[in-house]
């Protein structure tokens, strides 16, 4: 495999569309990555964001509108754009993405339904389009989302072509919006098939939908102890002042309309595999003939002397988001623990908090997951904020006065005021209720599954952060990934295999944290990595990071090189392999492309 450079990141935003990134129109991409404030508006709470900037095509000709509210519209020449390429073109005053493929043209919703990144600025290979933003893929034939984290499609156009003229139609109702919900069966009560959900997560709200997109009729239920419909978890920490209704995924009469019954503050306690049938803490009990374990991870606790005073705060549901902002605005904020929990409240408090410090035992944050290198250029970035590091050290203990947290001291005994805490050291499966019983878990507690999401117990399957499953670039070996993404790619794929489709999870990790308005993106498992490769500036903070193993590239990450990163992922999903020297010969001011060997 060879990465060739073709075109460019570092031309202007009128740059023309790229092209030939691929032999044979392998991989597109158009335009330079987006910017810190088009994320941040988009991360900023539920619905979809729009781009109208630059590389937005005119229409050529004037508009037409049926009496049914069709539009029609000439965007472009027919020679105007290249195979592979991707353009943003206006129909009807909305943004539409054109894409010519083979030839042949297809037009569909310009922005991903997730946070509403510009797609014309996504990674194309074949018929499948990917998000700059967070790696979300759609098939540009259908519109149908084919890769996580996008819940949903996007709205498909149809594209005429006459007198070398290219036309855009459209319903304006389509244009308003930016996504296409799939098509779903109904709940038919003559099925008595019963598919018990556990879990409130996106793991279980994804395996619900695609059994109703399957065609699947009888019962499903989700059972979760959390107050809420399933919500978007990672905007927790990063927009800590929105509330619980402003980040469902779902709302509660969507799930109804599509037969799905959501129990809350319904913990499971016991699974009795042999009767098919799960208690619950209230006492009462269900009877499956399926079952999906998604009951998600849960945040360790501190042990240490005043662990238990008031104050002392994790960061897992979005009351205790609320709670942590409310008291740690113009308070003494400490954070124990500096990967993505800790990292991310520090950002989004540090105009808000008196004094901000991050006490951890690693010498970088992030350091397990992304490394010194990216922990680096984040600890540099709060510090410049004024957030305080107490790096390589623990919290001894923690003082208290009236019951309510004052101190926490260091084990070289200094001590850093604290009117809050807020403890980030890592997170444990939800598996305790299944002790004593015969399914298989590993030594975290996690549950053990295969390809399919499987566990060794027939009809009963495991997703999200609860499972450990085999992962490719790993060679096979199990581990646990808590991704969002990843968690829904589960669901999915246990879904598909309760209704006996016998499908294989195959599948590329992605997942992004933010501060500060930039976003690092991240591709791939880098688990035990042994090497990494860095282009770019790590000090300018525009950088594309590659992780090695035995020589190999088994992951990457980017600040501000967009879509780097979504390209990378592309190539990982591929199968096909990086070199370390391939990395060392790629250069950011190009965009890379695959080519054949």
């Amino acid at each position: 495999m060879h990465l060739l450079m073709a075109g460019t990141l570092c031309n202007s935003e009128r740059a023309s569309p790229s092209r030939g990134l691929a032999a044979g129109r392998a991989l597109a991409i158009r335009r330079e990555g987006v910017t810190s404030a088009e994320e941040e508006l988009a991360d900023g709470g539920g619905g979809s964001f729009l781009t109208r900037g630059t590389g937005v095509r005119a229409p050529h000709g004037g508009t037409s509108m049926d009496c049914d509210d069709t539009v029609t519209d000439e965007v472009c020449k027919e020679a105007d754009v290249g195979d592979g390429e991707l353009w943003e073109v206006m129909v009807g005053g909305y943004p539409v993405l054109l894409v010519r493929n083979k030839k042949e043209f297809s037009a569909m919703g310009s922005t991903c339904p997730h946070y509403g990144a510009p797609l014309s600025k996504g990674v194309l290979k074949g018929e499948r389009l990917r998000c700059p933003w967070h790696g979300a893929c759609f098939n540009i034939k259908t519109g149908d989302i084919e890769e996580y984290p996008s819940l949903d499609c996007l709205p498909r156009f149809k594209v005429t072509v006459e007198d070398g003229k290219v036309f855009v139609t459209a319903k304006k109702k389509d244009l308003e919006s930016s996504l296409r919900v799939k098509d779903t069966s109904k709940r038919c009560r003559l099925n008595q098939d019963t598919m018990l959900l556990l879990g409130g997560g996106v793991a279980a709200l994804v395996c619900a939908e695609t059994l109703r997109q399957e065609g699947f009729t009888g019962r499903i239920i989700m059972a979760t102890k959390e107050k809420h419909v399933p919500y978007d978890k990672p905007k927790l920490s990063k927009k800590m002042n929105l509330k619980a209704e402003d980040i469902y995924l779902r709302k509660p009469e969507f799930l109804a309309a599509h037969g799905i019954e959501f129990w809350t503050e319904k913990e499971a306690v016991s699974v009795d595999f042999q009767k098919q049938k799960v208690c619950f803490m209230d006492g009462s009990s269900q009877k499956y003939h399926q079952l999906l374990i998604a009951t998600g991870s849960h945040s360790s606790s501190l042990k240490v002397p005043g662990a238990d005073l008031q104050n002392v705060c994790i960061l897992q549901t979005p009351e205790d988001s609320s709670k942590i902002l409310e008291l740690a605005t113009g308070k003494n904020l400490v954070l124990i623990g500096a990967s993505f929990i800790g990292m991310e409240t520090a950002a989004f408090l540090s105009d808000k908090a008196a004094a901000i410090s991050v006490v951890e035992k690693k010498e970088f944050p992030f350091q397990n997951a992304l490394g010194p290198e990216v922990g680096g250029v984040a600890m540099k970035m709060l510090q410049n904020k004024g957030v305080k590091f107490y790096m390589k050290t623990e919290v001894s203990e923690l003082k208290g006065k009236d019951g309510k947290v004052t101190e926490a001291v260091l084990a070289s005994g200094e001590k850093l005021p604290a009117d809050v805490v807020v403890v980030g050291i890592g997170v444990f499966p939800n598996s305790a209720f299944l002790k004593g019983t015969s399914i298989a878990r590993d030594d975290s507690g996690a549950i053990l599954v295969d390809l399919r999401m499987q566990t060794n117990i027939p009809n009963v399957f495991a997703a999200g952060d609860v499972a450990s499953f085999p992962v490719a670039l790993l060679n096979g070996d199990h581990s646990s990934i808590h991704h969002q993404q990843v968690a829904e790619a589960h669901g999915h794929v246990a879904a598909l295999n309760m209704l006996k489709k016998e499908k294989e999870l195959h599948t590329v990790p992605f997942f992004w944290t933010t501060m500060l308005g930039k976003s690092i993106r991240y591709a791939g498992c880098g688990k035990g990595y042994t090497d990494t490769v860095v282009k770019g500036s790590l000090e300018q903070q525009k950088f594309l990071i590659f992780y090695i193993r035995d020589g190999i590239v088994t992951a990457a990450a980017s600040l501000n090189t967009d879509p780097m990163v979504a390209l990378i992922a592309e190539v990982l999903y591929s199968g096909k392999r990086i070199s370390k020297e391939e990395a060392e010969a790629c250069d950011i001011c190009n965009i890379p492309s695959l080519a054949e060997t």
